[in-house]
C-alpha cells in the first residue's frame, strides 16, 4: 500500500556526509514504523536504522551507531537517514521499508516490495 522512493545517495569521500530521503505516498504513512536497510553485492538485505511511527524511538545496527541518525516528518510523508563520518564499508545500495511487529530482521528477510534504492559510494 505504501509507495516508497529513495533518493540522496551519491559519491562521497570517507569521513563525509550524506542525507538520504525516503518519500512515501499513502495516507497511512504516519501509522508505520519505518526502517532503512542496505544490500551489499552478493549479500542479503540488512537492517541499518529504524524509527517508530511517531518518531519517539529509534534503533540502529551497531556498525552505524553514533554516525547515522534516522528521523521522520509525517507531515511530509518522508523519512531521512543522516549519515556522517562515512566509511568505505558503507558503500552499498540503501532502501527503505515499513516495519512489522515481527521485527526488523523479518523485514530484511521477508520484505518483497523493495524499490530501486539509492546507491552510496564512499571513496578513499
Amino acid at each position: 500500500q505504501l509507495q516508497l522512493v529513495e533518493s540522496g545517495g551519491g559519491l562521497v569521500q570517507a569521513g563525509g556526509s550524506l542525507r538520504l530521503s525516503c518519500a512515501a505516498s499513502g495516507r497511512t504513512f504516519g501509522t508505520y514504523a519505518m526502517g532503512w536497510f542496505r544490500q551489499a553485492p552478493g549479500k542479503e538485505h540488512e537492517f541499518v536504522a529504524g524509527i517508530s511511527w511517531n518518531g519517539g524511538s529509534t534503533y540502529y545496527t551497531d556498525s552505524v551507531k553514533g554516525r547515522f541518525t534516522i528521523s521522520r516528518d509525517n507531515a511530509k510523508n518522508t523519512v531521512y537517514l543522516q549519515m556522517n563520518n562515512l566509511k568505505l564499508e558503507d558503500t552499498v545500495v540503501y532502501y527503505c521499508a515499513p516495519g512489522t511487529p515481527r521485527g526488523w530482521a523479518a523485514v530484511a528477510s521477508d520484505y518483497k516490495d523493495w524499490g530501486q534504492g539509492t546507491e552510496v559510494t564512499v571513496s578513499s
